[in-house]
């Protein structure tokens, strides 16, 4: 079936306005981070002046009782004076921050908006499902990230995590658009399958949540080092706007729970494919291996988890399940020669 050039060349366009809004949100989630730890800093300034007065107003008392924050209000304004001049500033800083995170959100879904119509036009251009190669593959991924992201974040605490996704993803796209990119054409023989966008789809999507679910882990294994409160040195300037590690950590293992059955579907659907297109259900082909072993790696990332004495360790192995996630999405389709060796670069 012929390719329609003029869609193809759409998509081409879509993906690069997409990536241009991308990296413009990523400015200004950066912006709105700096911003973040101005606001830090002046509620902890605030919060240090108010534990001030109060101490000035119990010297001499026993114990602190809820009636004492009257005296404190009447008896003492010039000691306060200060404790609200930080408030203040705090709280003006901080909506000055919020428009700045509302613009970097809006922006992410405008580009997801193009992001999703690129993939749509491929398609459309090539009149089949646009999975047929890794270029494909990597647009759909990263696609699938930022909705998920966009979906799973919604609350304001979680808008500093934005320069954190947005970096890779950026990076990702224009590896992708360069050094992966191929021309719209019809998929090899072999993929000629109803079953490509039944398991393509589940197994991005399924990684598209193990990146998110990753990079969570890694930002909590920040934040264990550097507390909230105790920031210290460079990591502790660039930890300070982020969540605690428990929420890190808990966002790193929802997303974790969805990770493993999903991934794990979708290797039961290549199973059956294969046993369709190859006549066997398995062969530890580079590909079926890697994939085996990253499901294992996930399941190992619960289980640790869960278990008091391996908790500690889980982020280390849910970081590793990601990293071979990655490996096995470049390393095996591009270096590694198997039956899955469709990336579509030569």
């Amino acid at each position: 079936m012929l390719i329609d050039q003029n869609l193809s060349n759409f998509s081409d366009i879509a993906v690069q306005t997409a990536f241009v809004i991308y990296a413009i949100a990523l400015f200004i989630s950066l912006v709105y981070y700096g911003r973040m730890q101005g606001v830090i800093d002046a509620r902890r300034a605030a919060a240090a002046k108010k534990a001030e007065s109060k101490q000035a107003v119990l010297a001499g008392g026993s114990a602190y009782a809820p009636e004492d924050d009257a005296a404190l209000a009447d008896a003492t304004p010039a000691d306060t004076s200060d404790s609200v001049f930080h408030a203040d500033e705090a709280r003006v800083r901080e909506e000055k921050a919020d428009k700045l995170g509302g613009m970097t959100q809006m922006l992410i879904w405008l580009g997801i908006v193009l992001h999703v119509t690129a993939i749509v036009l491929r398609g459309l251009a090539t009149h089949r499902f646009p999975f047929g190669n890794l270029y494909e593959y990597v647009l759909m991924v990263t696609a699938g990230v930022l909705i998920v992201a966009n979906i799973a974040m919604q609350r304001k605490e979680w808008r500093t995590l934005w320069p954190w996704m947005l970096t890779p993803i950026l990076a990702l796209m224009f590896y992708g658009s360069t050094k992966l990119y191929a021309e719209s054409a019809p998929v090899v023989p072999a993929l000629q399958s109803h079953w490509l966008p039944i398991h393509v789809t589940v197994v991005s999507l399924g990684a598209s949540i193990g990146i998110i679910s990753g990079i969570a882990s890694l930002l909590s294994m920040l934040r264990v080092w550097q507390p909230k409160g105790k920031e210290h040195g460079f990591f502790g300037t660039v930890a300070k706007p982020l969540p605690s590690a428990k929420k890190l950590d808990q966002l790193a293992y929802r997303l974790g729970i969805v990770t493993l059955p999903t991934l794990g579907l979708g290797i039961v659907l290549g199973a059956i494919w294969a046993e369709s297109a190859w006549g066997r259900f398995w062969g530890w082909d580079p590909k079926e291996t890697v994939s085996f072993a990253t499901w294992i790696l996930y399941a190992a990332y619960l289980h640790a988890r869960a278990t008091p004495s391996w908790r500690k360790f889980s982020p280390w192995i849910n970081i590793a399940a990601t990293s071979l996630m990655i490996f096995n999405l470049f390393f095996i389709n591009m270096v590694v020669s198997g039956l899955h060796s469709y990336a579509g670069l030569n």
